[in-house]
């Protein structure tokens, strides 16, 4: 498993193309202590892999789960910021990987929350069987199938007492790519939180991502995703992988602005530009 983890690490990072960075990478499983990123919103998830938790007097929503070892932390973590895993009602997922998806089936038994996801993601998570089309396909485990998932539209709003967040598709990464958005206050100010999903443009060894026959419009579908993103309300990114969206930056500042840190009105742009270069310089090997 754990060299599954590095290979799927480097595909994920693209360390062909950066190198040092993707080295650098923290350990999908390894410690963190779960943090408040403003209001009703808190970091969850480990050192290397996002999840996040949105709070309601009516329930709780966790955006993804993190590695199949990642549950046992996850728990932890809400349970020392004062909520119960029982009481999450909904379990969000940005996209059908091992990485992200795969603590999901743990986390749905524990809470008995509903699942949701874009419709080419609930096949995978209810199969736990990767998709065939996916451009990293051949670097692919199974992970533990999903129970109780049901699909969301594209726009839908998931509502949850006083709790509405907006799933919105952005697929490119993988064909059921998923991000989400919703409003968090605190001391009487209002910001637009956004859990970004991967914009990464990878394929396996030996695959193309551009061009790939089981994916023909991955090109496509990940420019759309990246002008999406661009262009949405963005106060406080979280991505998926927290080091692609400046996270731990913002969070070494937190002492000193508190949870004004992590407030940043260009994020979301800055994570499409690098995201941008990362699929030119893909699409230049896939035309080598």
């Amino acid at each position: 498993m754990k060299t599954l983890y590095r290979h799927l690490a480097a595909a994920v990072l693209g360390a062909t193309l950066f190198g040092a960075a993707a080295a650098a990478a923290p350990d999908w499983n390894g410690p963190q202590e779960p943090f408040a990123l403003f209001g009703n919103t808190y970091y969850v998830g480990t050192a290397g892999i996002s999840a996040v938790l949105i709070t309601s007097t009516s329930g709780h929503i966790l955006v993804d789960g993190a590695t199949p070892q990642a549950p046992a932390q996850i728990v932890q973590h809400i349970r020392r910021l004062g909520f119960r895993i029982q009481d999450v009602r909904y379990i969000l997922a940005s996209h059908e990987h091992l990485d992200h998806a795969g603590g999901i089936a743990e986390l749905q038994k524990l809470s008995g929350a509903t699942v949701l996801a874009s419709p080419a993601a609930v096949q995978v998570l209810r199969t736990g069987l990767p998709d065939r089309g996916d451009p990293q396909f051949s670097a692919l485990e199974p992970m533990p199938p999903v129970a109780n998932v049901r699909a969301v539209r594209d726009g839908e709003v998931v509502k949850l007492g006083p709790l509405a967040v907006t799933a919105h598709y952005t697929p490119g990464h993988t064909r059921g790519g998923t991000s989400w958005t919703w409003r968090a206050t605190e001391g009487g100010r209002s910001v637009d939180v956004v859990y970004a999903d991967s914009l990464n443009a990878v394929a396996a060894d030996g695959a193309r991502f551009d061009g790939n026959p089981g994916y023909p419009t991955a090109r496509a579908d990940i420019e759309r995703s990246m002008a999406m993103l661009a262009g949405l309300k963005c106060d406080v990114l979280v991505s998926a992988h927290p080091e692609f969206s400046g996270l731990w930056e913002r969070k070494a500042q937190q002492a000193r602005l508190g949870n004004a840190a992590f407030i940043d009105g260009n994020a979301c742009r800055a994570y499409v530009a690098a995201a941008r270069e990362r699929l030119r310089k893909r699409l230049e090997a896939d035309a080598k």
